[in-house]
């Protein structure tokens, strides 16, 4: 019996005809995506205030960081230098690293003085050190560090620019810690920075009591990161949740928890409503609106604006350098801003500038952008530089 004859194929059709459809189908999901936003279209989170002089705004959450070359003491983990990551943040500094090495560490500083004095809305910025992970000596422990950047650097190189302002970091396990808290307090830190999840710190640890009741006699705030950690290869993020902020609360330090605590969960309950339960016990904690406009964060500037236990306790920060990453875009917004304010705003070339007004389009209020200053106590001196009152 012979074999069944097995149809011809059919010939594939002509490739112009196979450019049409393409472009035919490309339009039909364009078009049913204009109307599905014509139908979701919200809006701002908020209705944005009419025009008014804008207050004066200092970003309280700038970043730097280092490879140790000019003599900064800096450095970067080999993982983290292999990561993706670097490379996306050494674009967002504008520089590569070949400028870095040749230039030295301080040009990331230099980058951030540059578009704050070139920035309509930002004043002020507070430029962030980063202390490590440390052994069971309290020395450093560069094993377990990730990114290190010295008090001494940070606090070197802020002072050749009158609109940056010193925000040390300081591991309290360090055998040292209460030596170097009043150290930077001498050198004009405006605050203390922690991220507990990189730097293995548990805020709730009965034996930090005396570091906080340092940082209470010296009146220095604590920004410190809470909720999901990703900006690094590894984090222990349960050291980030906002209930662990209860003793230094309890002792009456200024915290200002990071982010709203976004994007973590703890207990199988999100870090946002454990960070609003704190905020009705304790009137010493705030909060900021850093990386809310990220890709992996939206929702959550709404719910910073929305929920009142969140009122009257929001300032700003940028998060820099990842506001000047594809992370961020108004174009992530279209159920919120019009094509033509989206379109406006992508056009922003000042990173700073581009994160305010995308933050007021979205209904960022006034009041959140002027609170860091007051906050923080720091203002412009006679000769101009920021720095902050005696307490």
């Amino acid at each position: 019996m012979a074999d069944p004859v097995a149809p011809a194929p059919r010939p594939a059709p002509p490739r112009r005809t196979r450019i049409v459809r393409f472009a035919l189908l490309g339009v039909g999901w364009f078009a049913l995506a204009l109307l599905l936003r014509e139908v979701w279209f919200t809006g701002p989170y908020h209705p944005p205030e009419n025009p008014e002089p804008p207050p004066v705004i200092v970003d309280l959450h700038c970043h730097t960081a280092g490879l140790g070359t000019g003599d900064s003491g800096c450095f970067i983990s080999p993982a983290l230098r292999d990561s993706y990551k670097f490379r996306i943040y050494l674009a967002a500094f504008g520089t590569t690293l070949d400028e870095l090495t040749a230039r030295g560490d301080a040009l990331l500083i230099d980058r951030i003085a540059d578009g704050i004095g070139g920035s309509t809305g930002v004043a002020a910025a507070v430029v962030l050190a980063l202390d490590g992970a440390v052994d069971a000596d309290g020395e450093l422990d560069r094993a377990a560090t990730e990114v290190y950047v010295p008090n001494e650097f940070v606090a070197r190189e802020v002072r050749r620019h009158p609109g940056l302002l010193f925000g040390a970091s300081i591991n309290p396990r360090r055998h040292d810690a209460l030596q170097r808290l009043d150290r930077a307090a001498a050198d004009g830190a405006v605050l203390v920075k922690w991220i507990p999840s990189v730097m293995h710190i548990d805020p709730s640890d009965e034996r930090l009591v005396p570091f906080y009741s340092r940082m209470v006699e010296l009146d220095l705030p604590l920004l410190t990161h809470a909720g999901q950690e990703r900006s690094f290869t590894h984090a222990q993020d349960e050291l980030a949740d906002p209930m662990r902020l209860r003793l230094p609360l309890s002792l009456g330090v200024t915290v200002i928890a990071a982010h709203i605590a976004s994007t973590g969960a703890n207990d199988s309950e999100p870090d946002t409503e454990r960070l609003a339960r704190l905020m009705g016990e304790f009137p010493n904690l705030h909060s900021e609106i850093s990386s809310l406009t990220q890709a992996n964060k939206l929702g959550y500037l709404r719910e910073a604006l929305h929920r009142p236990e969140f009122a009257g306790r929001l300032c700003y920060g940028s998060d820099f350098p990842l506001i000047n990453t594809p992370l961020v875009s108004p174009w992530f917004f279209p159920m919120n801003l019009t094509r033509a304010e989206m379109t406006e705003l992508a056009s922003v070339t000042n990173a700073w500038d581009r994160d305010i007004r995308l933050k007021r389009a979205l209904g960022v209020p006034a009041e959140v952008f002027a609170r860091t200053a007051r906050l923080l106590r720091v203002h412009p001196g006679p000769d101009g530089h920021w720095r902050r009152e005696p307490h």
